[in-house]
């Protein structure tokens, strides 16, 4: 299973952005970007420098990659699909791609507190589509598929207190969360915000070359 090994915040340390690879604790104060705001070692708080345009390009590939908790096969394949794209934008593909994986999904609707939780629940079965089972993280969702969590695992403490949760909870606006029913529509396609915090044309141009 590929996702995130070793010490997480360090990650989001060391790339200077909140990578949210720790559940409730990457948006609470405890968070160790928040505490430590420089790179991880002893002179962390001196290395954060403006690098040559192949290393921001690889930076934000590294953003992206670890964020979404992807291989770095899984990322390249993603990124020639968006390139070789003649109908959509290949930015908005690529984030198209990244946005309607299932883990994703899982995580954006509320139903778990972090892509690497989804990551691991959707790989173990907890979540059926269109009332069938898949355990597979990277499955491309498309509109009018419906996520709901299998019977079977909504006693699991995982999802325990999950509807009071979700009632403090806003899914985006491309997906409509049932949270009484506990269940999930893919109701449009995402846009890329122009607010996305991770630069996709940077990442576009690493794979270009």
């Amino acid at each position: 299973m590929t996702f995130v090994r070793g010490p997480k915040e360090k990650k989001s340390r060391s790339l200077g952005i909140n990578l949210h690879l720790k559940a409730e604790r990457s948006f609470s104060p405890k968070s160790a970007l928040v505490r430590r705001p420089y790179p991880p070692g002893v002179h962390g708080s001196k290395r954060r420098r403006t690098s040559s345009e192949y290393g921001r390009q690889l930076q934000e590939k590294q953003k992206i990659q670890l964020s979404y908790g992807l291989s770095a096969k899984k990322m390249k394949l993603y990124a020639q699909k968006a390139i070789s794209s003649k109908k959509i934008s290949p930015p908005q593909y690529l984030y198209q791609l990244l946005e309607l994986r299932l883990d994703n999904v899982v995580f954006k609707s509320g139903f778990v507190s972090s892509r690497s939780i989804a990551r691991i629940t959707s790989s173990h079965g907890h979540f059926v589509v269109n009332n069938k089972k898949v355990n597979i993280p990277s499955y491309e969702l498309k509109i009018g598929d419906i996520i709901k969590i299998r019977e079977n695992s909504k006693n699991n403490k995982i999802f325990s207190n999950l509807k009071e949760k979700l009632e403090k909870y806003q899914e985006p606006d491309w997906l409509k969360v049932d949270k009484e029913k506990l269940t999930c529509e893919v109701i449009k396609i995402p846009q890329l915000p122009e607010d996305f915090e991770f630069d996709i044309p940077l990442v576009l141009e690493f794979y270009s070359k």
